[in-house]
């Protein structure tokens, strides 16, 4: 069990999102977080369009028990290239097709840069801003407030790799769909932490688990579920992302995969600092040609030649995550989104 509110200090957080299925996790463990106090939420065009990206987000929320954090619209295109959607992995309304209950609830009247702004200027103490979609809007915020910036904790960012991506063979989908919006980002002057596609893949839920949240009679926890269970039941039947088929499907038979919490491994990283490594290297992400939106993580233990000869000026050195303590970030996030239910291991 999760301490008490009153017992731990909260992190002040601001997220961004473009929810999407793992986005609606994330978003559920943040509302839902003792360590956490969710103060606002902007929305971007990615996974789906912004309009659709607004509507899932209150309905999230709402579920999740949070209505009365302030969500605002934001960029609907990246900064140079026009919006390529997520659809194909995350259903066209965003959301794997599941249909929630309509939240009641107006967003913001304010932009999503003018929330950001103003949420972090109101903080009697610096913000974590967490982007976990494409980082449109806060390359905007970057570039429009820059002492307002110099206010933040740090920004921790979905996206990126340091190995192979899922958008391109290089490239992972929020840095490819703006990586000059990341670059901005890299570029600021704000520690920024990097949880890549790498460890991504690694945070997952068993079938016993994500089917006990599905099963729950919590609606937060039980849209949770709900959203594991469904991709898990696609990638049995379809075998995507390299697996073998799994043609016969029944709930409790043990053919449904492990599946990844996605986006919730980056907000249990704020939470839960211990469930991660992280090491800090110099990174960068490429602007042209096939390689677009790769984000280049120097490992490198000397210099190479292109450091010897003064080739390329130096790279912002950002703190990447490198591996999860499984267990610990697994029971991080259930006993945040279902606190108090017992789940199988």
């Amino acid at each position: 069990m999760p301490s008490s509110p009153d017992s731990v200090h909260r992190i002040p957080v601001i997220a961004d999102v473009d929810t999407g299925v793992d986005d609606a996790m994330a978003l559920t463990f943040l509302a839902r977080s003792p360590r956490i106090d969710l103060r606002a939420v902007t929305c971007v065009a990615g996974n789906t369009d912004v309009d659709q990206v607004l509507r899932n987000t209150l309905d999230v929320l709402d579920l999740a028990g949070r209505p009365d954090v302030p969500v605002a619209r934001g960029a609907e295109r990246p900064l140079v290239n026009e919006a390529l959607n997520a659809h194909a992995f995350h259903g066209a309304n965003g959301i794997g097709g599941l249909q929630l209950p309509a939240s009641s609830t107006p967003a913001s009247p304010l932009a999503a840069v003018e929330l950001l702004h103003r949420t972090i200027e109101d903080s009697a103490e610096p913000v974590t801003l967490l982007g976990i979609g494409p980082l449109t809007n806060l390359a905007v915020f970057l570039r429009a407030y820059p002492l307002t910036a110099r206010k933040l904790e740090r920004i921790v960012f979905m996206g990126g790799s340091a190995g192979i991506g899922n958008a391109t063979s290089h490239a992972e989908f929020n840095a490819w769909h703006d990586p000059e919006a990341l670059a901005v980002v890299l570029d600021s002057g704000v520690p920024v932490t990097m949880y890549g596609l790498d460890v991504f893949m690694l945070a997952t839920l068993d079938a016993p688990q994500y089917l006990s949240l599905e099963a729950s009679t919590d609606p937060g926890a039980r849209l949770v579920g709900s959203l594991l269970a469904s991709g898990a039941r696609t990638r049995a039947v379809a075998g995507i992302l390299g697996e073998e088929p799994v043609v016969t499907v029944t709930a409790n038979d043990g053919t449904l995969p492990p599946v990844t919490i996605g986006d919730a491994g980056a907000a249990c990283l704020i939470a839960a600092p211990e469930t991660v490594v992280l090491e800090d290297y110099p990174v960068r992400v490429e602007l042209a040609g096939h390689s677009r939106g790769q984000t280049l993580v120097d490992r490198r233990l000397i210099p190479g030649e292109d450091t010897v000869h003064g080739l390329l000026a130096p790279a912002p050195v950002v703190s990447v995550a490198m591996a999860l303590d499984h267990a610990a970030m697994v029971r991080t996030f259930l006993d945040t989104v279902a606190p108090g239910e017992v789940f199988s291991s």
